[in-house]
């Protein structure tokens, strides 16, 4: 199976001013781009590229004032299947976890193990550990959290989540990152292209997809407290902590975001 993929998203600038760029596809799928995935702007900046220290691919740019665009337009190769699932996958205890995991049962910026350990452990300390128990984080998280663009906010963190019950992608994700960290779980949160493919069109307008990877069984796994059912065609940016690390875009002074148009549709075998 092809995916198109791609975007067009426009910014008005007050002045010059420099952006980061998290919008290339993963590296860890370069080998599977049928068609090149590469940032055009308009007018036409300089670009200069960079693995960040997750390794993302990262674009940096000066946009001039005024109407700033950039675009994408790839093709990349899918094998069609769902997420994998593992249903025996067992945790691994703290100290015979890789070292450069341990970032990833610690607290962050969006999810606040600290406050939200005590609960954890009061929602789930009594369920089958492994993969049965962070499928339990999910259906909690997806039967918790009310799906709302209209209640979204940069600075809502797992905690204000759980208290507020409402949320977009990337808090169902945080609010699940969360609660793997506080059960001594590794997880990180995951962005990307996730279009309707296998389940029925969602009228709403797309936009780029959040969810998080839990490490079991001495491996990552993919899952989605959101939609909390395997997925076919989601194509990974960037992983991170959480998402002050996979930023879609960064600007070092004052825009305004003019369009925003996503897209990532199956072409066929």
């Amino acid at each position: 199976m092809r995916i198109r993929l791609g975007y067009d998203i426009a910014y008005e600038c007050a002045q010059s001013t420099p952006l980061l760029l998290m919008l290339r596809v993963h590296p860890s799928l370069a080998g599977d781009l049928v068609t090149p995935d590469f940032v055009a702007t308009r007018p036409a900046v300089p670009l200069q590229t960079y693995l960040d220290g997750f390794g993302n691919l990262c674009t940096r740019l000066t946009a001039p004032a005024g109407l700033f665009e950039m675009t994408a337009d790839a093709t990349i190769a899918c094998a069609g299947e769902a997420d994998e699932t593992a249903p025996f996958a067992a945790e691994i205890p703290v100290p015979d976890l890789p070292a450069e995991l341990l970032v990833f049962l610690l607290g962050s910026r969006y999810c606040e193990t600290d406050k939200l350990s005590e609960i954890a452990w009061m929602l789930f300390g009594r369920t089958q550990p492994g993969w049965a128990r962070v499928q339990a984080i999910c259906d909690f998280v997806h039967g918790h959290i009310r799906f709302d663009y209209m209640q979204a906010r940069a600075t809502k963190s797992a905690f204000d989540v759980y208290g507020e019950r409402t949320g977009v992608c990337r808090d169902f994700a945080h609010l699940a990152v969360a609660l793997c960290r506080c059960m001594n779980i590794p997880a990180r949160y995951c962005t990307g292209y996730l279009g309707d493919i296998g389940v029925p069109r969602d009228p709403a307008p797309m936009d780029f997809s959040a969810w998080f990877e839990a490490y079991l069984g001495h491996r990552w796994y993919v899952f989605d407290a959101r939609h909390n059912l395997p997925r076919i065609g989601r194509v990974l940016i960037g992983r991170g902590r959480d998402a002050a690390d996979v930023p879609l875009s960064n600007s070092f002074g004052t825009t305004v975001l003019k369009r925003f148009v996503v897209r990532s549709d199956e072409l066929g075998t």
